[in-house]
């Protein structure tokens, strides 16, 4: 019996079955290879790492409930905090923790939250989610880690991070991470970290709609192009439309090509006449005209809100030669804007040309993106939502005979769920913004964006010392 437990307690001090004790065997192991470090009194949690020569370290404070990461001076040091939590199939669950790092250039990517689905043996199962079958040729898949995400930043500097998820039926595990990964002599503190069970959300439906209007011939007035998308905005709401979007530069097709002629203050002539007809039917519209400055002169798209104001402005970042040379000035910002059904992003026409811009608003928190546009590669539209799963809605005065851009409704996977087939026509569909968007093998792409993806310097987020 002695040599039996010296064999055993030189075992467990050379570290060959603290992690298969710790996480009950192979077959439990989420991680594939993960290793456990040496455990302290901390509510069920685990200290993990991939491999030694790489890992974090951390302590926790049972006082204030605080889990603490620090990274050793090595640029690709990784580890996490661990624990099982045990989940009933078909249940809601809610994460929710406050992160709050130092020295770290990107938390979005540093200090990640994994949460992993597991059966009674460790093993896979099958996802709630459906894919799409038409890309998978199946409507299951199996369940991929979950990231929950980003949301606000409060006053005093801690970020919370949040997010519901559906327990796949089989499921009866659910293993969450705590993440400090790739910040050289960083430091991460997580506390008030809950993962229980809640009530299902409810779907939010939005109705996203779209003017197609070619504004033909020459010589007509500001006004008179006003009054042309009167009545097909009424008809959108007559439909049921939370926000209807306009073509670009409305002010100013067939009726001047010199833009800072017509260009007018925001709020201005313009954007009064836009805002009435938004309160006077209950909803949002997004209109492109050109903006004066002072001596500036900007390609803006205006979001105007039910209320009957401007509840938000974008002033086009890059430009053509065709603008350039007429003097337009690029903006600098992707403004996201809060509305009663979402987060809404804009961006003018060769915005979508460059992935940068959606890419920023979509990291901003754009749930859907309206896109005033003269004329474009309908790729790129697909292209900016499946790389950022997000919605787009794109009017456009490109004929709809045309291999060209469409005014039209896209899905986060780049589809088109409606389009013009007609001038002088609103195209609309409704989506569910609380619905996910599953791919096979990736599962939740667009919560994964905002870990995985790739940063640039302008991007870095710095924090105090």
């Amino acid at each position: 019996m002695k040599t039996t437990l010296f064999v055993l307690s030189w075992l467990a001090l050379a570290g060959w079955i603290g992690p298969a004790l710790s996480r009950g065997g192979d077959a439990e192991k989420p991680c594939g290879g993960a290793i456990s470090m040496p455990e302290t009194p901390n509510d069920g949690w685990t200290l993990e790492a991939p491999r030694d020569e790489i890992a974090t370290k951390g302590d926790f404070d049972g006082a204030a409930g605080v889990f603490r990461l620090s990274s050793p001076a090595i640029e690709g040091a990784n580890g996490w905090w661990e624990k099982s939590f045990a989940v009933e199939g078909g249940k809601t669950m809610r994460f929710s923790a406050l992160r709050l790092s130092e020295h770290v250039e990107y938390p979005r990517r540093s200090c990640a939250v994994r949460i992993e689905w597991f059966g009674p043996k460790g093993e896979a199962v099958e996802s709630p989610e459906k894919v799409n079958p038409a890309y998978f040729g199946q409507d299951t898949t199996t369940a991929r880690p979950e990231f929950p995400r980003d949301k606000e930043v409060r006053r005093d500097g801690w970020t919370v991070v949040e997010d519901l998820y559906a327990v796949p039926e089989k499921a009866t595990r659910a293993v969450v991470q705590l993440h400090l990964r790739w910040a050289a002599n960083g430091s991460v503190a997580w506390k008030n970290v809950t993962f229980a069970e809640t009530a299902a959300p409810e779907p939010r439906k939005v109705k996203l709609a779209a003017i197609h209007h070619n504004l033909p011939g020459s010589g007509h007035s500001v006004v008179e192009n006003w009054r042309v998308f009167a009545p097909l905005i009424a008809e959108a709401a007559e439909k049921g439309a939370d926000l209807v979007v306009l073509p670009e530069l409305l002010t100013c097709k067939g009726v001047s090509h010199d833009y800072a002629s017509l260009a007018e203050p925001v709020p201005g002539p313009s954007t009064d006449y836009f805002a009435g007809l938004a309160k006077k039917h209950d909803c949002y519209i997004v209109a492109g005209l050109p903006e004066r400055d002072g001596p500036l002169v900007y390609n803006v798209a205006v979001l105007l809100g039910p209320e009957g104001k401007i509840a938000g402005k974008y002033r086009k970042v890059t430009l053509p030669r065709e603008e350039i040379q007429r003097g337009i000035a690029p903006g600098h910002d992707y403004p996201v804007f809060e509305t009663r059904f979402g987060k809404v992003g804009m961006m003018i026409c060769y915005d979508v040309f460059f992935p940068e811009v959606a890419r920023q608003l979509a990291k901003n928190g754009a749930e859907v993106i309206a896109l005033p546009i003269w004329g474009g590669n309908p790729r790129l539209a697909a292209a900016r939502c499946a790389e950022n799963g997000v919605y787009l809605v794109s009017s456009t005065y490109t004929d709809h005979h045309a291999n060209w851009m469409k005014s039209a409704v896209w899905n986060r996977e780049g589809d088109r769920l409606a389009e013009a087939a007609e001038w002088g026509s609103v195209v609309m569909a409704e989506v569910d913004l609380n619905e996910r968007t599953y791919w096979n093998g990736l599962g939740d792409f667009q919560a994964r964006i905002a870990r995985e993806a790739p940063v640039w310097e302008a991007e870095a987020e710095k924090t105090q010392p």
